[in-house]
């Protein structure tokens, strides 16, 4: 940790202690001018001034922002209210790095139909191009995830890995069936019409609620038993039950407060914290989100980080709830309800029913924060046994793995993906499509990609980043054996750099067994924390080179019949494709917007239109 020199904390403390007793925003600065962080104070010069004291009760976080504070500016307000307005559109537009600004970067949920006669629902992170249907996205995982467990146990859908009809008639029902959350299909206890209709309802269900279900239903219901159905009319009683059961099941906190959001905080000895957002609708939890997060500088309260909260979910609720302590609650409350344009209650409970919500969005802030800090010490335990396991310097904290995929020697791609301190890093993840040659050749395509990966680093690594193409892995992972690491180490040499290579090896049945050298092989059986970690890697290497080979052979097909347009040759046909990257996107752009595709302009854009919609009409 750099330390700030005695000198400049002198000259800062000093200015600081000028600063007005009056409320007001204060800018801190970088030696290049840039603002690293921007907070609110109700007494400018006590706030400030704390900054420049004694670092003994500075957590990590502001000791790193102080030590590389060169200057700070001000801005005088006329009331509390005003200084968290301006602090807030300011955190907006310059976005500090040393700001609590909660990220959206927990990606979309899915709920997926699988194809086939016989569907299945499930909830997923991903969206892959395999046929099924897919509902969403969602920005609620927890959505999700309950919508589709409430759909396949109201309408007894199975959950099981049996594949049907292949599987019908092969084994005894599972458990599933004898306590009522199955149909049992696999037994040929419901015949294949009758499992058709149970999907259409839990679809509808999911896409249109349980309300108009339920009129739906017992109307259903009542025409049955007008005209003798008793049978049919038992089976749709007994779906109406389900569906009120499982609302029932969905406990009432609060008829007084029916739409409230409740905001708690968790904070380790660490210093990482976890806020949890407890999302209430008619008395009812519809949704629980929560955020992970260094440690606050001390003087900040909860209303950042209730604002960065609805800066990225909308709407707000008439009453907004926080377990602890809030400064300025009032001026919070004034600030919402300008964003509401109406007006919003922000509440610290104190007793009874809102006091008992707060303790459990509370509870489950801390369950977070445990489950993550235990699966952190998870992974550095992943991370050190692998580096001592290959004879490394230092855990490999950086670690990038490479595989191959092609489709009968066409369309060849390479896929990277990084796992950063043992997770992925998605967003470092890299796709390459294979240009030197044309045909089978894992061992070229490795020497390829490595060589064009290394080329990157060399274009950015005066980036100053500590992620991406501008840093060096600490070690590199390719999937597949020795031949593969002799393959790619006459690159690296090359290079001049120093990177560690190993290959990944699977066992007859595709699973991981050994790391490789370009001599010998590191077995991983008894080292189960290394294992499950190369394992990882090797599968999420592996899948996301097959995504990307099946986009790029399904926009080589689309670009193959677009060359059915007079004066669309291949050349214009795969510019067209790359720069929509889906025939989706390309079949609901406008003219104009085909138009904008590199070489195409507008006569050729009408004709590609016009060729796209001559079915419609």
């Amino acid at each position: 940790m750099a330390r700030i020199p005695d000198e400049r904390i002198k000259r800062l403390r000093s200015k600081a202690m000028r600063l007005p007793l009056t409320p007001g925003v204060y800018i801190m600065k970088n030696r290049d001018g840039e603002i690293i962080y921007i907070g609110k104070a109700k007494a400018l010069k006590n706030r400030v001034s704390q900054y420049f004291g004694s670092d003994a009760n500075h957590g990590a976080k502001v000791r790193a922002m102080v030590a590389n504070v060169e200057d700070f500016d001000y801005i005088l307000v006329g009331s509390e209210f005003e200084a968290l307005v301006l602090e807030c559109s300011l955190i907006k537009q310059h976005m500090p790095k040393y700001n609590i600004l909660l990220k959206d970067d927990k990606g979309f949920s899915y709920i997926r139909v699988s194809p086939g006669e016989w569907r299945k629902i499930s909830a997923v992170f991903q969206k892959e191009d395999d046929g099924a249907e897919y509902i969403g996205p969602y920005t609620s995982s927890f959505f999700v995830r309950q919508a589709v467990e409430e759909a396949n146990e109201i309408f007894k859908l199975p959950t099981c890995s049996r594949v049907f009809p292949r599987d019908i008639g092969k084994a005894r029902p599972c458990l599933d069936y004898f306590i009522k959350k199955c149909s049992a299909p696999c037994a040929g206890k419901i015949s294949h019409e009758e499992y058709k209709e149970n999907v259409a309802s839990a679809l509808e269900f999911i896409r249109g609620g349980s309300d108009g279900l339920v009129k739906k239903l017992r109307a259903e219901m009542e025409e049955c038993s007008e005209n003798l159905e008793f049978e049919r009319a038992a089976k749709l009683r007994d779906r109406i039950r389900g569906i009120e059961k499982v609302g029932e099941k969905q406990r009432v906190f609060s008829q007084k407060y029916p739409r409230q959001d409740v905001f708690a905080v968790a904070r380790s000895s660490t210093g990482k914290c976890c806020l949890d957002v407890m999302r209430f609708a008619d008395g009812r939890l519809f949704d629980n989100e929560y955020f992970f997060f260094d440690g606050a500088d001390e003087g900040t309260d909860m209303s950042e980080l209730v604002v960065s909260f609805y800066e990225i979910r909308t709407p707000v609720p008439p009453r907004v709830s926080i377990c602890g302590e809030v400064d300025d609650a009032d001026s919070l409350s004034r600030l919402l309800s300008e964003k509401a344009e109406r007006r919003v209650e922000v509440a610290v409970p104190r007793r009874g029913d809102q006091e008992e919500i707060a303790r459990l969005a509370l509870a489950n802030a801390n369950e977070k924060l445990m489950q993550k800090l235990n699966r952190a010490t998870r992974e550095k335990s992943a991370v050190d046994e692998l580096g001592v396991l290959l004879g490394l310097k230092a855990p490999p904290e950086y670690i990038e793995a490479y595989d191959i995929s092609h489709l009968a020697g066409q369309d060849v791609v390479a896929g990277m993906v990084v796992f950063k301190e043992g997770r992925p890093s998605k967003k470092n993840y890299r796709k390459f499509s294979i240009k030197s040659f044309e045909g089978q050749d894992d061992y070229r395509a490795l020497a390829e990609t490595i060589s064009r990966r290394l080329a990157e680093y060399e274009k950015h690594k005066d980036d100053g980043s500590d992620e991406g193409f501008g840093r060096l892995p600490d070690l590199i992972l390719l999937d597949g054996g020795r031949g593969q690491v002799s393959a790619v180490m006459p690159v690296i040499e090359q290079s001049g750099l120093s990177i560690p290579v190993f290959g990944m090896v699977k066992d007859g049945r595709h699973r991981t067994r050994a790391i490789a050298t370009d001599g010998a092989e590191i077995q991983l059986t008894e080292k189960r924390a290394a294992f499950t970690l190369v394992t990882s890697m090797q599968d999420e290497a592996h899948r996301f080179a097959n995504v990307y080979r099946t986009q790029k052979h399904n926009a080589s097909a689309y670009s193959l019949k677009l060359t059915e347009i007079p004066g669309i040759g291949e050349a214009k046909a795969r510019a067209v494709m790359k720069h929509f990257g889906t025939f989706k996107a390309l079949r609901g752009a406008t003219v104009e917007q085909i138009a904008q595709a590199p070489g195409i302009g507008d006569n050729f854009a009408g004709r590609i239109y016009d060729w796209l919609h001559g079915d419609e009409g």
